[in-house]
């Protein structure tokens, strides 16, 4: 009897740099079907990749009553343990951040309206 054995690649997680706005905004601008980023994108601060193509990340965004929080964009095929996995990455680091745009909704919102005004230029 023969075994088939699949290696499934493993999600590998990091931080954003300036380098990766490029890809991130594709993703976010496909994923929600307009042609221009608004303040949803937020400011990307977590990336996950499989096989060194990004295939989702998280954004800080600011909800209701100016509390910070993250939203998580991701291109189709990530599966829900994939999901799940990086979900709970992105929590655990984004509870354990202390930088004004983690702590500060006013700091936030003026990032991020800094970050859509040079994404659409």
């Amino acid at each position: 009897m023969e075994t088939n054995i699949q290696h499934q690649e493993q999600l590998q997680y990091a931080e954003v740099y300036i380098s990766d706005m490029s890809v991130l905004k594709n993703i976010f601008l496909q994923t929600q079907n307009i042609k221009k980023i608004n303040p949803e994108f937020g400011i990307p601060f977590l990336l996950a990749k499989k096989k060194n193509e990004v295939s989702g990340f998280a954004s800080l965004i600011i909800q209701e009553k100016d509390r910070i929080a993250f939203k998580i964009y991701e291109k189709p095929g990530m599966s829900e343990a994939e999901k799940k996995n990086f979900m709970s990455w992105v929590d655990s680091y984004f509870k354990k951040s202390t930088t004004s745009n983690f702590r500060n909704s006013e700091q936030l919102k003026s990032s991020i309206q800094k970050m859509v005004n040079w994404l659409n230029q």
